[in-house]
């Protein structure tokens, strides 16, 4: 059977569970200790993220990943930031945190393959309409399994590119053709003007 669009993320995750293996790194991080024993109740702000991190998911392996490219190290640099991030934002914290490897600019996930479903829109990790056997009219009724991170953005740079750059192209014809209606509305008012001064 040829390998689909689905096998590269069981590839990453075996990839990346077999590295914190080799490395002795458990698949599951503890639970936080409670930062405060007594927290208040009414204060917003307190953190009390005390439960264990899976580190065989494919969001947290997609996380370890894009850190440790981005940084040029290894994963094992990266398990603490990977934890902590699932950990206080969950799956839609790779939004997030591709927004920050960006430098704080937002992705455009119409030309920025998604990092968590490789663009194809939808979340890797809940099984397809076609899998649970959805009615086909649900699809047009906003039914879609989207992916948490680009919320189902359809991955297409070269179309888009293409469309973007005719939309671009009318828009310098339309600045061109106002500008040449700008100046020969500036020549007859100065040719008004002159008139004016010389007949006084």
């Amino acid at each position: 059977m040829p390998p689909t669009v689905f096998d590269q993320f069981t590839r990453r995750t075996a990839d990346i569970t077999a590295q914190l293996t080799t490395l002795g790194i458990p698949l599951t991080a503890p639970p936080l200790p409670p930062a405060d024993p007594d927290p208040d109740p009414t204060d917003s702000w307190a953190s009390n993220y005390t439960a264990p991190v899976d580190r065989s998911t494919l969001a947290w392996c997609t996380a370890v990943q894009m850190l440790a490219d981005h940084h040029h190290t290894g994963i094992d640099r990266q398990v603490p930031a990977a934890d902590a991030l699932l950990r206080e934002l969950g799956v839609r914290g790779l939004a997030q945190l591709h927004s920050d490897l960006h430098a704080g600019a937002p992705v455009d996930f119409r030309f920025t393959r998604c990092p968590y479903c490789s663009g194809i829109g939808e979340d890797p990790t809940q099984p397809t309409c076609n899998e649970v056997g959805c009615a086909t009219w649900l699809e047009h009724a906003g039914h879609d399994h989207l992916c948490p991170v680009c919320h189902g953005d359809d991955y297409q740079p070269q179309w888009l590119a293409e469309e973007q750059m005719a939309e671009l192209e009318e828009l310098l014809a339309d600045a061109i053709e106002e500008r040449q209606e700008r100046a020969l509305l500036r020549y007859r008012i100065r040719a008004r003007l002159h008139r004016r001064t010389v007949r006084t």
